[in-house]
């Protein structure tokens, strides 16, 4: 058969041309991004993957190659050798990096025609994210799409540079393992040579990577495919990247000091920018506290205030009862928001609504007077005690929730999140870390009605909170620690326990007996009782990570192939049904759903 290139083979790519290039020839491949007729002379931009270069069909310069340039259209796919030559004086495009120069063609060749695509193929376009997922291949072509998996693979160099500097091996963990409790549900893979049995797609390789720990792999790292069965967001998929990290012989400063160098060099490399360190820190108590959630934004203030104590004695029953039955009452102070509208202060309260607030109360503080329905209630004493707590000026806006803790902090910690963005405090330039420490090692499950693993089952609680895990497990705090940037959390990691009478321990205040804990995790058991080191690492969430270093709002702009908040790809529909000789093979049968 023959070749559809003939004689021409591509000798530069549409974006790296310049002055310097002047009276070369040259072969460029690519797509159409625009085709222009000027009164005879045709101009295409021609497109590849990381520029534009203008080329130019001149009948002047070729009759035959400037008619056959008329059945050009979009998205057509070309080949085309010329000259390289200097743009006119008035014709310079300085917005493009090949802007001075063009290319006089002199060999044309239409490898492949295209139809009209759904949506213009450029940055800035219309079509929903739906249209955009199921015609992929083309939102792909897209400089920004382009440029943020571009910027994904520059930071899966640096990464590997990094680690391989640091002395750390690249070892891969199985996709078909078991399926353990805790955490979100997993993906299930029948198995046909063992029927009735399943494999599970890990949710992480935990258990895998502290193996290789016990194994004598003191320093390992991978970029690992992980899965997860839960309900979607922005920031979540179903199957996701992660920078797998464990080290043996390690205490917490020694894992936050790697992860922070990983950070700084890769913030150097791909983005040019110089971090500062050592990042913060703050307990899970203090961000709780301060902020209300334990992955605070801290580029702008508006901390949140507890109190419970200036108010438990007050003639406000609202604030007063809640305190007596063991809740909190907090306040934000929106400072120089006093010109809310009632209608922006009553959306304000459907707002934290959302996450269980059962209302919100407000004062106004004007210069001599505080405006507000609950004023009233307060004592001077205790209005008094209120303004120096919560720091109020005349022009401040305070808002207050009172509720169990848990109501209280995330309602307003996302409201604090919400005013920041919506008052333009937050400068979108800015990437700010903090480390999170010391979190419980449980929570109740409500609807569960049990105890829960915060962060998972073998993470290492505190060397004195060892006999809390027993008789008042909700007590006790563990050595794990979070990566937050900018209000997200991008990494999670621990100290792991390497004991096994302690991670027996962790696994009875889970209310596991012997039997359950042995059947899941024997080996794990085991094998901590062959001389496992003491050990810990991070897992850093990639997609997380390179969506705010690429500036977007969804991880599913930077990965290729993502799916949407039902889990579905839109391009090649799947999942899909399965046709009933497979499910033969694996001893399935399908239940009739209900109608």
């Amino acid at each position: 058969m023959p070749d559809q290139l003939g004689n021409m083979r591509r000798t530069h790519h549409c974006w790296e041309l310049g002055a310097v290039d002047v009276d070369k020839e040259v072969v460029l491949m690519g797509w159409v991004h625009r085709r222009r007729d000027h009164g005879g002379v045709i101009f295409v931009d021609l497109r590849d993957r990381e520029g534009i270069t203008q080329v130019v069909f001149n009948p002047i310069v070729d009759k035959k190659i400037h008619a056959k340039a008329h059945a050009i259209r979009s998205e057509y796919v070309l080949a085309v050798r010329g000259k390289v030559e200097n743009r006119p004086a008035d014709m310079i495009n300085s917005k493009l990096k090949t802007g001075e120069i063009e290319v006089s063609v002199t060999e044309l060749k239409i490898l492949n025609t295209a139809k009209a695509p759904p949506f213009l193929i450029e940055d800035e376009i219309d079509a929903s994210e739906t249209v955009r997922l199921k015609y992929r291949h083309l939102d792909l072509r897209r400089s920004e799409m382009q440029k943020n998996l571009i910027l994904r693979h520059q930071v899966t160099i640096a990464v590997r540079k990094y680690f391989d500097r640091q002395g750390f091996l690249d070892l891969e963990t199985p996709f078909l393992t078991r399926s353990t409790p805790e955490g979100a549900r997993d993906y299930l893979v029948p198995s046909r040579v063992n029927p009735g049995e399943f494999y599970a797609l890990p949710q992480s390789p935990q258990i895998f990577k502290q193996l290789f720990m016990i194994s004598g792999f003191d320093r390992y790292y991978q970029i690992v495919r992980c899965f997860r069965d839960e309900d979607l967001r922005a920031d979540r998929q179903p199957e996701f990247t992660q920078i797998d990290i464990e080290m043996s012989f390690v205490g917490e400063e020694d894992v936050m000091n790697l992860t922070e160098g990983m950070m700084a060099q890769l913030f150097k490399d791909v983005l040019g920018i110089k971090l500062k360190r050592p990042f913060s820190q703050l307990t899970y108590e203090e961000a709780v506290g301060r902020f209300g959630l334990d992955k605070p934004d801290t580029r702008f203030g508006f901390e949140l205030k507890d109190i419970s104590d200036i108010v438990a004695g007050s003639n406000f029953k609202v604030f007063a009862n809640v305190v007596k039955k063991g809740g909190i009452v907090k306040a934000l102070n929106a400072k120089g928001c006093i010109d809310f509208s009632r209608k922006e202060i009553d959306d304000l309260t459907d707002f934290v609504a959302v996450y269980r607030a059962k209302g919100m109360a407000w004062i106004k503080v004007k210069e001599n007077e505080w405006q507000s329905p609950i004023t009233k209630f307060f004592s001077d004493e205790e209005k008094d005690a209120l303004a120096k707590r919560i720091e109020m000026e005349p022009g401040d806006l305070v808002f207050f929730v009172a509720d169990q803790s848990k109501v209280v902090n995330e309602s307003l910690g996302h409201l604090r999140n919400h005013l920041g963005k919506t008052l333009g405090l937050i400068d979108e330039n800015e990437y700010q870390f903090l480390w999170v420490t010391r979190f419980p090692m449980f929570e109740y499950d409500e609807t569960e009605k049990r105890l829960q693993a915060l962060h998972h089952p073998f993470t290492s609680p505190l060397e004195e909170d060892y006999d809390r895990l027993k008789d008042e497990p909700l007590s006790a705090k563990s050595r794990a620690y979070d990566l937050v940037l900018n209000g997200f959390e991008i990494g999670g990691g621990s100290i792991r326990i390497h004991q096994r009478h302690i991670q027996e321990k962790v696994f009875e205040a889970l209310n596991m007996d012997r039997e359950t804990y042995e059947g899941k995790f024997g080996f794990l058991l085991e094998a901590l009782d062959s001389g496992a080191p003491p050990h810990g690492g991070i897992a850093i969430g990639y997609d997380r990570l390179v969506m705010l270093m690429c500036g977007q709002s969804s991880i599913r702009d930077v990965i290729a192939f993502p799916k949407t908040q039902k889990a579905a790809c839109l391009l090649t529909q799947a999942p899909s049904e399965t046709s009933k000789t497979q499910l033969d093979e694996l001893y399935l049968k399908l239940k009739p759903m209900a109608k």
